[in-house]
């Protein structure tokens, strides 16, 4: 079994997928589109991306890419812990620091720490937390410093200058686990039961109350919903798609029956799945 990821390896992400499967073949992508495509193209069986920071809130590149191109479905959910680290190399004193590297999510999740601490050194967003410690390691006479995970630290044998420096200890990410809807090895890893399901909604254009109307199918059936959050059309200005977290609580017919009475209103489906969450406890 192959498994996609976000990598490099040591990364958030790469610690989620070592979660999934402990005999899979983890193989690492530079970008979640690129890791999202080669699910899609079933150069490996599934994909993990990162979807949502319980601090800085909906990965965009993931539910994006997920909207604009079809063929990809949520097979399973991961909820990680996740802690920060200041990392420099062994030789960098941190009172000398010049500039801090990290992905962005990274640096956003850390930015009280950072201002307090660090007010005039300079910010630099990466493609990955694991990249940033990587080139910290490479770049030992510079006077950087990379904010990343406790293994990223082990992998490449840097300092950890300070611990958990999030802005919050409640930090957790939730990841995909994604396949191709023609991939019928999903069942290998996907249980029969499932906690969630997230649908994309399409609204009828100018037609008012077409959100409530949708929503209201949802309600009246005491269907829980646990997240709705707009995203651009990327076709005009004040155009929108909508992510909707289904809790799946009820019967599978009863939520069949109101996403059937919410396409009669006009409004356009995409079922991402229904599928099992997991939380990783922390260590």
């Amino acid at each position: 079994m192959k498994i996609g990821y976000l990598g490099p390896k040591s990364s958030f992400t790469h610690q989620a997928a070592q979660k999934i499967a402990l005999d899979a073949e983890l193989i690492a992508f530079p970008s979640i589109p690129k890791c999202l495509l080669a699910a899609e193209q079933q150069l490996v069986d599934f994909a993990v991306v990162p979807v949502e920071n319980s601090l800085e809130g909906s990965v965009h590149a993931t539910i994006d890419h997920l909207f604009h191109k079809c063929g990809l479905t949520v097979v399973q959910e991961i909820i990680l812990p996740i802690k920060q680290q200041l990392l420099t190399a062994p030789t960098t004193p941190i009172d000398a620091l010049t500039k801090i590297m990290s992905h962005p999510q990274a640096l956003a999740q850390c930015q009280d720490y950072l201002e307090s601490q660090f007010p005039d050194v300079l910010l630099e967003a990466v493609a990955s937390t694991t990249y940033a410690a990587e080139y910290v390691s490479q770049h030992p006479h510079e006077k950087i410093a990379a904010i990343a995970s406790m293994q990223a630290a082990q992998q490449y044998a840097l300092t950890v200058a300070a611990t958990a420096i999030q802005d919050n200890d409640f930090n957790q990410t939730r990841f995909w686990l994604v396949a191709s809807q023609k991939n019928d090895s999903s069942q290998k890893i996907q249980p029969s039961s499932a906690d969630k399901m997230t649908i994309l909604l399409t609204l009828p254009s100018n037609q008012p109350g077409a959100l409530h109307k949708a929503l209201a199918a949802f309600g009246w059936r005491n269907i829980g919903l646990s997240k709705i959050e707009s995203r651009p059309l990327k076709t005009s200005l004040g155009e929108y798609f909508f992510v909707v977290d289904l809790v799946c609580e009820q019967s599978e017919r009863l939520i069949k029956n109101a996403l059937e009475e919410i396409q009669l209103l006009g409004v356009v489906v995409r079922n991402l799945g229904a599928y099992p969450v997991r939380t990783i406890p922390e260590e």
